[in-house]
């Protein structure tokens, strides 16, 4: 039975809570539980602080109230975790957000999910498979969830406008990375859904993505990995969702392109194959009918080195007895807020030999996909293979040469 809904009242103090310095999902509940509410908890957390020998700084009734004005204003709202509205999958994770900030249609958020992710740099055979891939899921009656980045997730979100997506920001709702997808972001929040666990003005940072990728698998029965590389975000959601005890899939690639690595990687450390719609649909469409029960399947094989000695935390949680820590993550795949990727490329070689990748594509799929005129489009190709980085094969498709 999902808990009563929360009044305005509590509804601040829970923000407050989840605002102040230290505080992350499993404290959150920690301190809810040892004192009986949020109030409580505020009250007791200057006390909690000194014994644990830190000064915090708790949220303002102030800017709580401000924050929450503003989401009222963009039409957005601020559900609680146990509320009847709250994505029961996300529910069952152990860092689940104790509130989600929705713009759009939070009717969607109750429907089964299927997470997509994959490179920002995608090929054009790539951007092709998950356009296919998505459009074929929401027929089964999926809702698509992505990171509303370039490359594979902006593809998953356009194929699904019509059977509804959800697009998880690491940043607050005002703050769209990257920028160039906020037309994007307000079409889908007609069918569909924004969410987010970050307050309103929060700029994303290098530590945000994985905190969101958490929240993309968490909200997803299954995840589905197109293009990445071997050590890229989409392979953090993986995990994530491995954790989570939510079905990993990935599409094969080609061993020469680097894009593939990765999900040729998850493949042979127990991901299940992914070629067509109906390898996922197969597997998660027994689940529909219970949807209560997120039982663990069948873990995939951890590399040596991802445990908690080479770790980063996601939060600064408040040192507490009877607190677990936050979820860890191998600093090695936590990007760093400089290595965030940068505008695309200007010069339109490049860019086309970017969408090319090892499997062949058609000249009218790479229009299509780089979205130039199919005159200039021909022109860079015939360039590119007189440098001797593109083959074309019987039917005039495309491929790299690696």
């Amino acid at each position: 039975m999902p808990a009563p809904a929360l009044d305005d009242r509590q509804r601040l103090e829970w923000l407050r809570l989840i605002r102040s310095e230290s505080i992350g999902p499993r404290t959150f509940r920690a301190l809810l539980n040892r004192f009986g509410g949020a109030a409580a908890a505020l009250d007791a957390l200057p006390e909690l602080a000194r014994q644990a020998g830190k000064t915090l700084k708790i949220c303002p009734l102030v800017e709580a109230e401000r924050e929450f004005e503003m989401l009222l204003r963009r039409g957005a709202r601020l559900i609680a975790l146990g509320e009847a509205s709250y994505p029961l999958p996300l529910q069952a994770i152990d860092s689940a957000p104790p509130l989600l900030a929705v713009e759009g249609d939070p009717a969607v958020l109750s429907r089964p999910c299927i997470a997509m992710v994959g490179s920002r740099n995608a090929s054009a055979a790539g951007l092709k498979l998950t356009a296919v891939l998505a459009r074929e899921f929401g027929e089964a009656g999926f809702v698509i969830v992505s990171g509303l980045a370039r490359g594979i997730d902006t593809a998953a979100h356009e194929a699904s406008l019509e059977n509804g997506t959800v697009a998880v920001l690491a940043g607050g709702l005002d703050e769209i990375y990257p920028p160039q997808n906020l037309p994007l972001l307000r079409r889908l929040c007609e069918r569909g859904a924004a969410i987010s666990e970050m307050p309103i003005g929060w700029a994303p940072r290098g530590r945000d993505f994985p905190r969101r990728n958490r929240l993309v698998s968490g909200l997803a029965l299954g995840t589905v990995v197109v293009e990445a590389a071997r050590k890229s975000g989409s392979l953090i959601t993986a995990r994530f969702a491995n954790e989570q005890g939510r079905q990993v899939f990935a599409v094969p690639g080609s061993p020469l392109d680097p894009r593939a690595e990765g999900g040729n990687h998850l493949i042979r450390e127990g991901a299940i194959l992914c070629a067509e719609a109906a390898h996922v649909i197969e597997v998660l469409a027994p689940m529909l009918q219970r949807r209560d029960s997120f039982a663990a399947p069948p873990m995939l094989a951890r590399e040596e080195g991802e445990g908690p000695a080479d770790s980063q935390v996601l939060w600064d949680e408040l040192d507490l007895p009877d607190i677990a820590a936050a979820p860890e993550l191998a600093l090695a795949m936590i990007p760093e807020a400089s290595t965030l990727p940068a505008a695309e490329a200007c010069d339109r070689k490049a860019r086309l030999l970017t969408l090319i990748g090892a499997a062949p594509i058609g000249l009218d799929d790479l229009v299509r996909a780089s979205g130039a005129p199919a005159r200039e489009v021909s022109q860079a190709v015939f360039e590119l293979e007189l440098d001797g980085v593109v083959q074309r094969h019987a039917g005039g498709a495309l491929s790299r040469r690696f």
